[in-house]
């Protein structure tokens, strides 16, 4: 299997099954010098971890990241980065009855035909645990981003119907309620939306919104390597993100050029935009305003309903999934979200530092010439 490396000087590597004996990382590229420690990426797991309230699935795993390489003394050092969970609550019994029939809304279907084979227990590699690698590999690229005074930010934006306006965010709660929303009140009116799903069996969906704050100018490339190219490409690699849009995203096309362009002035000697609706990207490249971008979560297939379906001897049939499922992706994905456009800042950051001779002149003392 191809594809499971993600960028170019800072890459990442991640492996294993959601039933196997564990879940992990590798990460090339990092530079030396970088302060890690295992309880600092595990700040970042315990916002994924599972079993921490009704709305997550009930899997009881601790996801205690294990350092195996790369760092001594605290720091890192320069080598390659191995970072391992073990999986320690797995129930392979709740798939038995799956094992030959299509789950609707999942890859069963389209892993078999690639494949000829699946690993029907939870899904293999097309599991939602298998971002507990991207987490780990996130909490150390935010760690070179903070250096930079570069700050990630991520949240639930919406919960099925339930939207939290711009006007009504309010930061500090994300970390307050279940759900991670910039808004407690509206956070309690999705919690019982998610409630009536959870007694019909069924699920929801929402949008996670993600800000970037500090960014320099420039960074990302004008033609096919474009900075939003790079997180859309980053975004749609996580499972149930169906779509993303940047600034005004979808509502752009509604709007005419003089009210989405975003008019410059000076101030205090920089460039600045009295408006932000490009989300801090212009032709590619940063324009250091805040990032912002939004990604659309798809409900999660994993109902106890009835569904129709078909099994592998093309015969159809009638499936009920049993076993433990997140009534809604979108409060784990949070971070998930926020551990991507981390890993995708930091690559295109490193790769922008050849993008000028006077500057590589200057880092190496030469001059320039």
């Amino acid at each position: 299997m191809s594809g499971s490396g993600f960028g170019k000087l800072f890459r990442i590597t991640t492996w294993g099954e959601s039933h196997g004996p564990g879940i992990g990382v590798v990460i090339d590229g990092c530079p030396a010098g970088v302060s890690l420690s295992e309880e600092m990426i595990q700040t970042f797991l315990d916002r994924r971890r599972p079993g921490q309230s009704k709305f997550t699935t009930q899997r009881k795993e601790s996801d205690q990241v294990e350092i195996l390489s790369g760092v001594f003394e605290g720091k890192t050092t320069g080598t390659s980065i191995s970072l391992m969970v073990r999986n320690l609550d797995q129930r392979s019994r709740d798939y038995g009855n799956i094992a030959e029939v299509f789950r609707p809304g999942h890859a069963d279907y389209t892993y078999t035909q690639k494949y000829g084979f699946r690993d029907y227990r939870g899904g293999g590699r097309s599991s939602g645990r298998e971002t507990i690698g991207r987490v780990a590999a996130g909490a150390v690229a935010a760690q070179i981003l903070a250096r930079l005074g570069i700050h990630v930010t991520a949240y639930a934006k919406s919960v099925g119907p339930v939207t939290v306006k711009e006007k009504d965010y309010r930061l500090n709660e994300i970390s307050q309620n279940r759900l991670f929303m910039p808004n407690n009140e509206l956070a309690q009116k999705a919690e019982e939306y998610l409630t009536q799903m959870m007694a019909g069996k069924d699920s929801a969906g929402g949008v996670i919104e993600c800000t970037v704050n500090g960014m320099p100018v420039g960074i990302g490339e004008p033609v096919f390597d474009k900075l939003d190219a790079c997180l859309s490409h980053a975004l749609l690699s996580i499972g149930a993100v169906k779509g993303v849009e940047f600034g005004s995203g979808m509502a752009a096309a509604k709007s005419n050029g003089s009210t989405n362009n975003d008019e410059f002035y000076m101030e205090n000697g920089q460039v600045q935009k009295r408006t932000n609706h490009a989300g801090g990207i212009l032709g590619g490249m940063s324009d250091g305003s805040d990032l912002v971008l939004r990604a659309a979560l798809k409900p999660t297939p994993s109902i106890a309903q009835a569904q129709q379906t078909v099994d592998v001897h093309g015969e159809n049939t009638e499936l009920i999934i049993h076993g433990r499922h997140d009534p809604i992706i979108v409060p784990r994905a949070v971070v998930v979200v926020e551990s991507m456009v981390a890993i995708t800042l930091v690559d295109l950051l490193f790769e922008n530092m050849s993008s000028r001779m006077d500057k590589i002149c200057d880092y190496y003392g030469k001059g320039a010439k």
